[in-house]
């Protein structure tokens, strides 16, 4: 039986080298659509929690406040992203999706879960809910040490 520590290394190596295969295939296929990853990230973030400031774009990211702005300029530049004021504070503005850069992330979104599904076609049901679990548990209490 392997010892805690080392099941953490394993861990870690695994986790390891599934980011990395999937950054490289995210990285690939997502910048053939004219976006960088990070762009493509800013999209899902703006598809999933709607309009927001720029601040809270870079803390849903993880990202700090200027390489946000970056990411935001260029999406922007694209007509992906446009700004419009906050209707909460006129002074303030927010981000939002327009039509184009909306239809840009379902199409990348749907290709990638594409992929995914080829990758789990053959894997039993239990062997997929224990890997899901095991991932959401493990993103969960990452959240919580970022948090602290």
């Amino acid at each position: 039986m392997s010892s805690s520590t080392d099941r953490a290394e394993q861990l870690y190596e695994a986790v390891n080298q599934l980011i990395r295969v999937h950054q490289f295939r995210d990285r690939d296929y997502i910048c053939s659509h004219d976006v960088s990853v990070a762009q493509c990230y800013a999209l899902e973030t703006l598809v999933k929690r709607g309009p927001l400031r720029l601040q809270a774009l870079a803390s849903e990211m993880y990202l700090d406040k200027s390489t946000t702005s970056r990411v935001v300029d260029s999406l922007l530049r694209k007509a992906y992203v446009l700004k419009t004021p906050d209707p909460s504070d006129q002074r303030a503005v927010q981000l939002s999706l327009t039509p184009e850069g909306k239809k840009l992330y379902q199409t990348i979104r749907q290709d990638l879960v594409a992929e995914e599904a080829s990758m789990i076609k053959n894997l039993p049901p239990e062997v997929v809910d224990g890997a899901l679990a095991l991932i959401r548990q493990l993103t969960a209490a990452a959240r919580a040490r970022l948090g602290s």
